[in-house]
């Protein structure tokens, strides 16, 4: 299962809030590239595909597909701020290395 903090999830339906027409929901997925082989992917989504599992938090509806599954299963997601700049955090236990810039990982 995935988790999504509080801040993560109000940010999230802040974002929704001003899509026209409003989507369904977030999807979070795991695809290929980056340095280190794999990137997180978020994007917003008009309906689930087949195969994907649905998650709930506080009315924000996730959508994640089964390939995605395996690597975020006991992943968390956060937003946070920074002198640097702001953006979404994944914690992914499955992780074992990341680049140097930490924008890619590899499982």
């Amino acid at each position: 299962m995935i988790q999504m903090t509080e801040t993560a999830v109000n940010k999230v339906k802040e974002i929704l809030e001003m899509q026209d027409p409003k989507p369904a929901g977030l999807r979070i997925a795991v695809v290929g590239g980056g340095c280190s082989g794999f990137n997180y992917s978020m994007a917003f989504e008009n309906s689930p595909g087949l195969l994907d599992k649905v998650y709930e938090f506080d009315g924000l509806k996730v959508f994640i597909d089964q390939a995605s599954m395996l690597y975020l299963d006991g992943a968390s997601v956060d937003y946070v701020e920074t002198l640097e700049g702001a953006g979404f955090k994944f914690t992914n236990p499955n992780v074992k290395n990341t680049c140097g810039c930490g924008s890619s990982f590899s499982a």
